[in-house]
């Protein structure tokens, strides 16, 4: 995530190396996909009154880890899209996502004080240790359909919850959403348009794409399941209850659906062990998948730095 560019000749026509030589070898990257003027003096903000650091945490990688599967999953059409402006979509939405999850780890990292940056919360952490919920994890399996219906609700999901964060009381996840609700809705957006393209396209497209609604759907009550820790971080002012964007989102979904001439999914959502879900660390299957692609190369080299 964070690194360090090859110094070499000044080559003005090359606009990343023009970028990379801009940063001096003590500021870890932040120039690229955040959007926060001062990233550092953000993330050392104090954590608010009344409100548990380690809860503050948890929280921030709950909505980072959220970001950065997702974002892992994007990354995998690149080379693979139908075509190259959906590859270049497609990858900007994953940079995107990036950008908050980097900040958001950060943070938490920061706050917990167990001296964890954000590299180490990407790479070195196990798959019990991850917060994100499952529809993050699923894998697309090079079917477009498939990445869209996932996009479609997570991006809806997502802009509801971020909208709603605007104003939480602490000053990393406020700022995070004051920027992320921009991306979200192009997000949104892009997905939406592709969902209506494929749903009222050819008999085949809307096949394909009402198979993948079907297949991402057991997933989606994940996303409306208040865990204990955003439960109390809801009574702090910090956080959102999941729960209450239900009828938001899926009032978006309804009408994309229906103009989509798209059948809304009637699969029982998938429940808990125990209790215990993707916020609590209990992940599908999919997550080592994604983990050894995103950490292999950390966890060869460590403390590699580029």
């Amino acid at each position: 995530m964070s690194g360090h560019a090859t110094q070499g000749d000044h080559d003005a026509t090359n606009a990343y190396r023009s970028l990379a030589d801009s940063i001096s070898h003590d500021d870890p990257g932040w120039a690229f996909g955040t959007g926060v003027e001062d990233v550092q003096a953000e993330i050392t903000s104090p954590v608010p009154d009344g409100v548990d650091p380690a809860e503050l945490a948890e929280y921030c990688l709950m909505l980072g880890d959220d970001a950065l599967i997702c974002s892992q999953r994007l990354a995998e059409w690149v080379s693979n899209a139908p075509e190259l402006e959906e590859e270049v979509a497609l990858a900007n939405i994953a940079l995107d996502l990036l950008g908050q999850a980097r900040v958001l780890l950060a943070r938490a990292g920061h706050v917990e004080g167990a001296g964890r940056d954000e590299d180490a919360l990407a790479y070195l952490r196990p798959e019990p240790g991850f917060r994100n919920v499952a529809l993050a994890e699923l894998p697309d399996g090079l079917d477009f359909g498939r990445a869209i219906a996932r996009l479609l609700v997570f991006s809806a999901w997502r802009l509801a919850l971020l909208n709603r964060l605007l104003d939480s009381r602490d000053p990393v996840v406020a700022a995070v959403a004051a920027k992320g609700v921009k991306e979200l809705a192009y997000h949104r957006d892009y997905a939406a348009r592709w969902t209506l393209r494929l749903g009222d396209g050819t008999a085949e497209s809307h096949r394909r794409v009402q198979a993948a609604l079907d297949a991402v759907w057991p997933h989606v009550g994940e996303l409306f399941r208040t865990s204990d820790v955003e439960r109390a971080l809801v009574e702090a002012g910090v956080a959102v209850d999941p729960a209450e964007l239900r009828g938001e989102v899926d009032e978006v979904l309804d009408e994309v659906l229906a103009r989509a001439t798209l059948t809304r999914p009637t699969a029982p959502p998938a429940g808990t062990i125990g209790g215990r879900g993707g916020r609590e660390g209990l992940h599908t299957e999919h997550l080592g998948h994604v983990l050894a692609e995103l950490q292999s190369l950390a966890r060869q080299h460590p403390g590699a730095t580029w």
